[in-house]
């Protein structure tokens, strides 16, 4: 699977919801954009990179990591957790639900390599121009370009899509906050023109745009009615990609057609891809019946999230006899922080104190062993799993960058490498529970009555914690036992995933349980996640509420970085900064895709080396494989 910042953002992967932004603003002069526009068409490029040369030339035929010569036919059925009511992919709140539809049925301009950090080629697009001061950028559409009715995907297409996306979806408006207008340039030419310069990312992230066609949403359905790109809808929607909606049954299934006829089917970045005829996704409330339909051949592949269910619940004969393989992919496209965030919103986590000791309250190495089987490690950075994780103590360039914002951070962040308690046997959890007492003391709070107080206010000390999955009902209820222990009174509260999207995004939370994946080239999408202006931007990634301007200070290092070596010590400053504010409890990692098959499908050897598994983006379905698992059920 291809992954994108974008669709990091929109779809949430890793339970992501999505993002927002803020900053401080570098307005560049009109005069200067206007003038940097028309430099930009001087320059044109078959790709983009954040920093660097690209890997594959303007002439190269197929990405390296495809089959170019992959036969094409079959079908593969998908699980889906969750539901799903609406097909417009404007409308906030359907990201997660029908996170692949949008990427199957419509194109992007640009469309990422799975082999480079940062790197994008033309899909739509076949050229993209910006100046040297990146005030804007220009991309000219491919003229073979076709929707699925025949029409020629147009400039007007672009512009309408930009212009819904950045009016309708609170999370998209603020990702291209800083593009202040896209308009036609030439017959086939767009060009965008941004609010700042210096800001070498934004080239890339209108290049993600996945265009709608005007025609179609301005127009009228079957039954006479007008369309409209900001209502929900279940009428499939025109497309442009290589694939269409065949059926679907309202919340429960999708099925996805391939696009004989498609117009990029010969195209440089798809040679090797878009392989199956047929992408069907079944839809479970449930993920123990999922699995339990996965055993039955009624699913082909499925990704594992249970640790207990990896251990214990894939013993059976299909597996035994080799007829499903499991395997694991290593994660190296993307860092994660999972965490029990807090809404500091709210006056009662409003200490960092406070925060710091429900971290001590927390016995993650007991919980390991007892429910996830010792599997997971930890998260001790907002950027696990890549180079742009903090260590240690500050050295070097990231160092100097702290320097410029001592006064505004933590002492720590300079004396101390973050860490988390540690507990797993009863002499550490009492000593760390002691530990927490002492910092609710200290930020005004005491036992009175068994109930942890605060001393001015006489408020008790209770903390809901909202969640949308009934997986996460067994790890809050470990926590609870610990948390009465100093007093504190938690509750677990499961709600659909609508109301929950609608708490989520009106901030009507004590704590939620919340994922934010990163890219291996962190940008604009960080001040979605920790900005000031996104705090109060309902539907924003900052579910924490986080206003902080030493952090948007390092947010706009790691955004204007001119060096990939800037980047790195940018991010890993802002990281420390982040961990010492203690704005949540860190969850736990795996590093790995735990993945399921029945033994039907062909995929490249070696797979993409930022792709994880590619399924099903780049595998196959192989025929003699299938003959011998036997017929599906």
């Amino acid at each position: 699977m291809n992954l994108s910042r974008r669709s990091l953002i929109r779809a949430g992967a890793l339970a992501l919801t999505a993002p927002a932004l803020s900053s401080l603003e570098v307005l560049a002069p009109l005069k200067a954009a206007a003038q940097g526009s028309a430099a930009a068409t001087n320059n044109w490029r078959h790709g983009l990179s954040l920093f660097g040369d690209l890997k594959y030339p303007a002439d190269f035929k197929h990405f390296e990591y495809v089959n170019p010569k992959a036969p094409r036919g079959g079908a593969v059925r998908q699980v889906a957790i969750g539901t799903f009511d609406n097909f417009n992919f404007v409308v906030a709140g359907t990201k997660g639900q029908l996170a692949a539809a949008i990427t199957y049925t419509s194109d992007a301009l640009m469309t990422s390599s799975l082999d480079e950090v940062s790197a994008e080629y033309g899909l739509l697009a076949e050229k993209v121009s910006y100046p040297d001061d990146f005030s804007s950028c220009t991309y000219r559409l491919r003229p073979e370009a076709k929707w699925h009715d025949g029409k020629p995907v147009t400039v007007e297409d672009v512009i309408f899509s930009f212009n819904a996306f950045k009016t309708h979806d609170p999370q998209l408006s603020a990702y291209y906050r800083h593009v202040i207008k896209a308009e036609k340039t030439g017959e086939r030419d767009i060009t965008f023109t941004f609010d700042q310069a210096g800001n070498r990312e934004l080239p890339q992230i209108v290049g993600q745009i996945n265009v709608i066609p005007k025609h179609w949403w301005e127009g009228k359905d079957a039954q006479g009615k007008q369309r409209d790109v900001s209502q929900t809808t279940l009428e499939p929607p025109l497309g442009c990609g290589a694939y269409r909606v065949k059926s679907f049954v309202a919340g429960r299934s999708i099925v996805y057609e391939r696009v004989p006829d498609y117009w990029g089917n010969d195209i440089n970045v798809n040679v090797g891809t878009n392989n199956f005829d047929e992408i069907r996704y079944e839809y479970f409330r449930d993920s123990t019946v999922a699995l339990e339909a996965f055993k039955a051949d009624q699913i082909d592949w499925r990704t594992e999230n249970s640790a207990k269910d990896w251990a214990t619940a894939y013993d059976f004969p299909a597996v035994r006899d080799k007829r499903v393989l499991l395997e694991e992919f290593p994660i190296t496209n993307i860092g994660i922080m999972q965490a029990f965030a807090f809404n500091i919103r709210r006056e009662k986590f409003k200490d960092p104190r406070v925060r710091r000791a429900f971290n001590f309250a927390f016995d993650f190495e007991e919980m390991n062993k007892q429910i996830f089987f010792g599997q997971y490690k930890r998260i001790n950075s907002y950027f696990e799993g890549t180079e742009l994780a903090s260590s240690g103590l500050p050295e070097g360039l990231e160092l100097e960058i702290l320097q410029t914002v001592k006064d505004k951070v933590p002492a720590e962040v300079f004396t101390t490498a973050y860490w988390s308690p540690a507990g797993g046997n009863n002499e550490a959890v009492r000593s760390n529970l002691r530990e927490a007492l002492r910092m609710f003391r200290e930020a005004g709070w005491e036992i009175r009555d068994r109930k942890l107080t605060n001393v001015k206010t006489g408020e008790k000390m209770t903390v809901e914690v909202l969640i949308a999955s009934p997986t996460f009902e067994r790890v809050v209820g470990f926590w609870k036992p610990l948390m009465d222990r100093v007093g504190v009174d938690m509750t677990i509260r499961l709600v659909d995933p609508t109301q929950y999207e609608n708490r989520l995004r009106n901030w009507d939370f004590d704590m939620v349980v919340a994922s934010w994946g990163q890219s291996l080239s962190p940008g604009n999408e960080q001040r979605a996640y920790w900005g000031s202006k996104a705090a109060d931007q309902p539907g924003s990634r900052n579910y924490v509420g986080i206003k902080d301007p030493a952090i948007d200070t390092l947010i706009d290092r790691v955004i204007f970085a001119k060096s990939r070596e800037e980047l790195v010590a940018a991010t890993k400053a802002l990281d420390r900064v982040l961990l010492w504010h203690h704005y949540v409890v860190p969850q736990w990692t795996y590093g790995k895709v735990r993945t399921a098959r029945w033994d039907r499908f062909g995929k490249p050897d070696p797979l993409p080396k930022y792709g994880m598994s590619g399924f099903p983006t780049v595998w196959w379905w192989d025929a003699d494989r299938a003959s011998k698992v036997g017929t599906r059920s």
